[in-house]
Formats: C-alpha cells, structure tokens, sequence
C-alpha cells in the first residue's frame, strides 16, 4: 500500500516546523543499560539531594485513591497556603503545572504576536526562548559578560515601546550567578514602563539570604515586576510539575481566565501543601545543600578546576581537562553530570548538582581516577 502524505497533519504553523524536541539529562536507568553498571549517580538535573518530603509521601498515599476526582479548579487552598509561606497577597499569586506554565501564560497574555518583543540574556532557559517562538514574539538577546555575570546597560539597550517582557533568572542557570537585589530593583525602574520585568527565582531558597537577593518580599513596591518560583527544586517535587507566579492581582486576574482549570494534578496540589508544612525537610534540605556546595567547590579547585561562585544547589566549573571526554569518564564510572558544550558552547565547562554526602563524594573520586589516567 502507497502511502501519501495528509495534508491535515503534514502541514502545521512556520513556528512549530523549525522546532527541535527538548533535550533532556540522560537518566539513570539509560546510564545504566548502556555501560552495564549496577549503581549509577546522577548530578545532571538540580534535583533535592534529599528526595522527596517524608511527610508528602505519606500525603501522596493518602490522597491516591481520590485521583479519580478533578482538583478545586484554581487551586484556591493551594494559593492560600502558599501566600501564608512567602508573606505575600493571595490574589496576586497564579499557581501553574511547574513555573513553566506560568512562563506560558505570561507571554500569552503580555505579548502581540508580530508586534511586540521580548528580551533576555543569552544563554537563558530554554523556556523563555521556546515559548516566545511558539507565540510567533520576537526574542532579543544579549550576551552575558565573560564572567557569566549581568550587562544591565547591554539589555536594557534592547528594549522600546514594544517590549512587552523582560526575563531575569537568579541565580543563574548554569552559571549559579547571583546578582545584588537592588541591581534587579535599579533594573526595574530603568525598562518601559509597558514591560514586564519576570524574575525567574527557581533556586533562590539556596542562597541562604532571601533579603539580599529576592524580589518576592519586594513586590508591593514594584508593579512592573513579576516573581516565578517552583516547587521542583528545594520542595523536591520536580516529578510532580508544580510552579507558581507572584504578580500584581489585576494580572494575576488575566492569567486566571486564560490558565486550563486544572492544569494543576490533585496529588501535586495535595503535596505542595505538605511541602509547606514540612519545615524540617526544607531546613534540612537547605543545610545539606550548602554544606555539599562547600565540599564541591572545594575538591574541584584542589583538581584544578577554575569554580564559578554559585549561591544555587549547583556549580558550574572549568575542567583542566576536555569536557567531552570527562563527561564520558565520569558516565562510565556511573556519575551524569551536565557538559555545556551544547547550547552555550563551553567544551571543558561542566554543571554538576549537589547531591547528598556519598553522591558528591563518589563524583569526586570518579573525577580522580580519571584525572589520574591520564
């Protein structure tokens, strides 16, 4: 039987033809059928280095046999108790399935298709730039300085009476760099005053100094600023795809009307909560991550490593060695980490996760041996 071409599922829009599929982190379970291991260590993906909350888990099983009911729509319980932990208004805050969703809806509602812009650095999350494409926005981008850190002038330059949103991720993705609170307050009031300023705080809960460098506690004195955080990372449940946004209540009213009403699952919903609740596990979190950041930035600069300062609960350094071949040492050794030769063009720059004591410390000796062989 011929087969012809439909022309109902062959042709779609120009944006989405030129897309290419998210890459994502090798997983442990590939790692460890390609090279016959027992044991594998992953430190590719910023996840917990403690897993997930006891006490979610336990709320996970008890709410397991209600999956069959859709959650509140909104997620108004959800909203409350998040806005109760952050100190900040209920009606201001847009829950989303991860903060990528909330990524989404921002662009979605702030942005015109062929007429408006949006600006960021380069490199940035790979969201802000897959999703301005897919909403047919042009992206501007500038470079970041050579130490990873911010050209405030460089992207302020980019904006004029079009730009609808600016994105600002701290600390910084890979770089782990964390810039002063107030050059993000100075940034603020330097945009059109038709921009939105989007602070992506992913891995602010690492940083040990919200006061320093959060714009969450800020946000009543700054309008134009929108603040993204997830669940994904200090809270530890990344599988369960768990985001919100801060923003003043009349935006946040706009992206309630166009968000799908149950985008957020009950159990992550019902565990979000439990995060909230357990403060014992996020402390605990936040201490083994910053004790684990210690120990790694300072094996790797004992190995001859160039380690860029990070307040994240992740390091990226410089190897002495060609990154390519480092990354598969370390895969045939069972450690993943992330190299940042594709996408940022750094061949000897690595991005590795703080893990717990032994996953850290196995990653550092794997890193000797192959050093040693050389």
């Amino acid at each position: 039987m011929t087969s012809t071409r439909c022309r109902a599922t062959s042709e779609v829009r120009p944006e989405v033809m030129d897309f290419s599929p998210y890459s994502a982190g090798l997983s442990i379970d590939e790692i460890k059928e390609r090279y016959g291991l027992d044991t594998v260590v992953k430190l590719a993906s910023n996840e917990n280095p403690l897993g997930t909350s006891p006490l979610v888990q336990q709320v996970i099983r008890s709410h397991a046999g209600h999956v069959f009911r859709y959650a509140q729509s909104g997620n108004p319980r959800l909203g409350k108790k998040i806005a109760a932990f952050f100190g900040i208004p209920e009606d201001g805050v847009v829950t989303g399935n991860g903060s990528d969703e909330v990524i989404d809806l921002l662009i979605r509602a702030k942005a015109r298709p062929g007429v408006d812009n949006i600006i960021a650095f380069d490199p940035c999350f790979s969201m802000y730039t897959v999703l301005t494409r897919l909403c047919g926005v042009e992206l501007r981008q500038t470079p970041l300085k050579p130490d990873f850190s911010f050209d405030w002038d460089a992207l302020v330059n980019l904006a004029d009476d079009k730009t609808a949103i600016t994105f600002v991720t701290t600390p910084d993705n890979p770089s782990g760099y964390t810039p002063p609170v107030e050059e993000i307050m100075a940034l603020a009031g330097r945009l059109p005053e038709q921009c939105l300023l989007v602070v992506d705080e992913a891995y602010m809960d690492f940083t040990g100094d919200r006061d320093a460098y959060s714009m969450l506690p800020r946000l009543a004195d700054f309008p134009n600023v929108c603040v993204l955080r997830t669940f994904s990372k200090s809270m530890g449940l990344a599988g369960l795809r768990l985001g919100f946004g801060a923003m003043q209540p009349e935006l946040a009213d706009y992206l309630k009307r166009i968000r799908p009403p149950f985008s957020v699952n009950i159990l992550a919903e019902h565990a979000g909560m439990a995060a909230l609740d357990d403060d014992t596990f996020y402390t605990e979190t936040l201490r083994v991550t910053a004790e684990g950041r210690e120990y790694l930035n300072r094996e790797l600069a004992a190995l001859g490593c160039t380690v860029f300062p990070s307040r994240a609960n992740f390091i990226m350094f410089e190897a002495p060695v060609d990154g390519a071949a480092l990354h598969e040492g370390l895969l045939r050794r069972g450690v993943i980490l992330r190299p940042l030769n594709k996408g940022y063009g750094l061949p000897r720059h690595m991005r590795v996760s703080v893990g717990n004591n032994h996953e850290n410390a196995v990653f550092i000796a794997a890193f000797k041996e192959i050093l040693d062989a050389r």
